[in-house]
């Protein structure tokens, strides 16, 4: 059945790359709505759907872009914070144009909803199977879908400086996967790409403590790297936001290659654009075992979010 949050959840903090104040409300909606931003700044309020075919290209985040050319940037985190614990219908408030960085992983986000806690509706759950092999390509970065019961996913990355290197992992999302192994691993950059980024008006909110930055062999930001592999993480937990706006759980296999937000999302239109690639389906108590969300009922051990009336 369809979940959406048992009351609202408050967060503050600044946007990462425009390093404005941002306040964030996620709201419960009824079933069926899906995940929809709401600009509470604009004039009339602007409603932007999570959704695949409003993705708009954007250096270095996954940017919404709705009617009247408004937009939402960094969504990424809250996709896949909403993903990982379940949650199908909300309305997500904001006063600004951009998601806040808060710690620069999903933690925080997954805490506050699941300290909010989730209601379920009476509605089923319906499910996106991927029927046959779906690949892009851009370089020697690639991205596919294969078919499967459920969620899986596979990252390999690889960077010259040696606090990265090369890395890869797999993993099946399936039963709170995601809230154990990916949700508190930090976006990551080099120090040389955070001063070229900062001269070109990006990553002004961009800290030691809202970002992993390395510098070679260098862990820069203070108590070093949640994971031996946080970088890998941090791919996958990006790759499953930019996933969610799919607009249903998806059942099937994700291979990233260096992959990216921007080809994430080129993956998603290659699928929907070959109507044999895909079908729907409602999920059975079974299936919906196997999603990743499914048994997540304790906060994580991130200091919570603010609930609000």
């Amino acid at each position: 059945m369809q979940k959406t949050l048992a009351r609202p959840v408050e967060f503050k903090g600044v946007g990462l790359h425009s390093g404005a104040a941002a306040r964030m409300v996620l709201r419960p909606a009824p079933a069926g709505h899906g995940i929809v931003f709401l600009r509470t700044d604009v004039d009339g309020g602007a409603r932007i759907p999570a959704r695949w075919d409003l993705v708009t290209p954007s250096r270095l985040c996954t940017l919404l872009e709705g009617k009247g050319g408004v937009t939402i940037s960094t969504i990424e985190h809250i996709m896949a914070a909403l993903a990982g614990t379940g949650v199908h219908n909300a309305l997500i408030e904001l006063d600004g144009p951009e998601v806040p960085i808060l710690d620069g992983s999903a933690a925080p986000f997954v805490n506050g909803i699941l300290e909010a806690g989730l209601r379920g509706q009476s509605a089923p759950l319906r499910a996106i199977r991927v029927l046959k092999t779906v690949v892009v390509r851009e370089g020697e970065s690639y991205a596919c879908l294969t078919p499967a019961d459920h969620l899986e996913m596979a990252f390999a990355i690889d960077f010259s400086d040696e606090a990265i290197g090369a890395q890869k992992k797999e993993l099946d999302l399936a039963n709170g996967a995601f809230v154990r192994e990916l949700m508190d691993s930090r976006t990551f950059c080099r120090q040389s790409d955070v001063e070229a980024m900062q001269a070109n008006g990006l990553a002004l909110g961009g800290t030691y403590f809202n970002a992993v930055v390395v510098d070679g062999d260098r862990v820069l930001s203070p108590g070093g790297l949640r994971h031996e592999d946080e970088p890998v993480r941090h791919k996958m937990l990006d790759a499953v936001g930019d996933l969610a706006l799919a607009g249903a759980p998806l059942l099937a296999r994700y291979v990233g290659h260096r992959a990216g937000h921007a080809l994430t999302n080129r993956l998603l239109r290659a699928l929907f654009a070959d109507p044999d690639a895909w079908e729907w389906t409602t999920c059975s108590p079974d299936l919906e075992g196997r999603l990743p969300g499914a048994g997540v009922t304790a906060p994580a051990p991130v200091p919570p979010q603010r609930a609000v009336a």
